[in-house]
């Protein structure tokens, strides 16, 4: 296994509220969450899962912010995002883990391979370590996700499973 991710703050969120994120060291061979990202999840202004990992067990995945890369001078979107992309591509090999669209499209524009929160889930599923990926990714409807009922059903889908 040769996979190597660096996860930004929405999908933190996302897979802890699916309860998958414990999988994460275990789905990959490195996993890397930049200190801004960190930043960015504690922010939140209510008890999340999300935080209650990173002060557990995803302490020991959290790294220096990397200098923000020049291909990223005029991002105008969030830190987490820059940290991500920078990283992927100060550290050739990585993965980043990205839900925002923009972030998507500048990490692609820019050679970088991108995965979701749904794809992560799916994966989990794939290397057995869930049975389902349905459940998980229903967990996600109505949680305040920026995900749509499409998505989810396409994720659902690739899983080889049914919506119904």
């Amino acid at each position: 296994m040769a996979d190597r991710w660096v996860i930004n703050a929405s999908p933190v969120i996302l897979l802890a509220k699916a309860e998958v994120i414990q999988f994460l060291p275990s789905l990959c061979e490195d996993v890397v969450i930049p200190a801004g990202v960190v930043g960015e999840v504690q922010n939140i202004h209510i008890t999340d899962a999300g935080k209650a990992w990173l002060a557990g067990a995803g302490r020991k995945l959290i790294r220096p912010s990397p200098e923000i890369h020049p291909a990223l001078a005029h991002w105008r979107g969030g830190t987490g995002e820059a940290e991500v992309i920078s990283w992927a591509l100060q550290n050739p090999g990585f993965t980043t883990i990205l839900d925002d669209r923009r972030a998507r499209a500048l990490a692609e524009q820019n050679g970088v391979a991108v995965l979701g929160s749904l794809r992560v889930i799916v994966i989990a599923k794939e290397r057995g370590f869930i049975p389902r990926a349905k459940p998980a990714l229903e967990k996600l409807r109505g949680v305040g996700a920026y995900v749509t009922d499409e998505l989810i059903d396409r994720a659902i889908a690739l899983a080889g499973e049914r919506k119904d």
